[in-house]
């Protein structure tokens, strides 16, 4: 088999896998999928609302004395990688690997649970990561010259720092910790990892190291993002190693809402897909005899989306009752 034949297989998944496919695509199924999850979606929204509110209140101050001022030092300097560039390559990067392996296999619960899955985690970290910035009110590498951008620093008799310099370079002076361009990096990419391992099957016991390189790269992304945060001065160390786990930690945790483990024999698919597959399966055992006794080939669920009716409440598909 030619490499090109290869990656193709990849995507589009083995002879055998297609054959016990349920045929469960977006304009077959996609309605009652996202109607089933609906509540899931308005916790997404109810998540935006939280992390935007967190954002607006503002950090705790804490104090800062002059000889703290020794590490606090660091020239101010812009971004490496912007803040708005995060959704591009944490959320619309992943998503578009996503849709393309759908046109490839035609599952949309692989596409709908993997796009809401990511959203969950980039969301849950984004507040868990506002959270504990507004809780911990750790002073960034570079705050001496938020506080002070005229190089004459002043205190009060307790020895406090007392700050002269844009309102809004001293509320993000006080959020360094812990890193939210890592844990929003690591949250994204973190996902897409598991999600390539998963699909390409990268812990079958045959030892391709090709396949860990596929699943390393979305990481490497996130560890240099995080490595650019302490060479621009706007976090410590441990403020990335913080936020890199939280990332991580949470992208697993939302992943394995919806899939397998990378390394289970079926972690190439989502849970409510094996359901659907068994429940087409089930019903072509049990389709009645026509034409003098030879069985229908196809599915009753099938039958029933060509004349517009589906016999078979789609939730006792996803909650594996059926």
């Amino acid at each position: 088999m030619g490499w090109k034949n290869k990656i193709s297989a990849v995507f589009q998944g083995n002879t055998h896998e297609i054959e016990r496919g349920c045929g469960h695509t977006i304009k077959s199924h996609g309605l009652s999928v996202a109607r089933f999850h609906i509540h899931d979606w308005l916790i997404l929204l109810l998540l935006v609302v939280i992390a935007i509110v967190l954002n607006v209140i503002g950090p705790f101050h804490r104090f800062v004395g002059k000889d703290m001022m020794t590490d606090l030092k660091y020239p101010m300097k812009d971004n490496t990688v912007p803040a708005w560039s995060i959704p591009l390559y944490a959320v619309l990067l992943p998503i578009t690997i996503f849709v393309f392996i759908y046109i490839r296999r035609k599952d949309v619960y692989d596409l709908h649970h993997s796009i809401l899955g990511i959203l969950f985690a980039i969301l849950i970290t984004a507040v868990i990561t506002e959270a504990i910035k507004n809780g911990v009110g750790r002073p960034r590498p570079d705050f001496f010259w938020r506080c002070f951008p005229d190089g004459k620093d002043e205190y009060d008799r307790w020895g406090n720092v007392k700050c002269h310099g844009k309102e809004s370079d001293i509320k993000e002076g006080h959020k360094s910790f812990p890193s939210g361009h890592t844990s929003a990096s690591f949250a994204g990419l973190g996902f897409l990892s598991l999600y390539l391992a998963g699909k390409i099957k990268a812990f079958d016991q045959r030892g391709h190291v090709a396949k860990l390189c596929i699943v390393l790269l979305p990481l490497l992304m996130a560890s240099l993002v995080g490595v650019s945060r302490v060479d621009d001065y706007w976090h410590h160390w441990q403020d990335v190693f913080a936020g890199g786990l939280i990332g991580l930690f949470v992208a697993t945790f939302c992943y394995l809402q919806f899939f397998p483990t990378p390394y289970h024999t079926e972690g190439w698919g989502p849970y409510a897909y094996f359901r659907a597959v068994e429940e087409v399966r089930v019903s072509r055992q049990h389709a009645p005899p026509t034409n003098g006794g030879a069985e229908v080939e196809r599915s009753e669920v099938q039958l029933n989306q060509q004349s517009g009716t589906t016999t078979i409440a789609f939730e006792d598909v996803e909650n594996g009752r059926i």
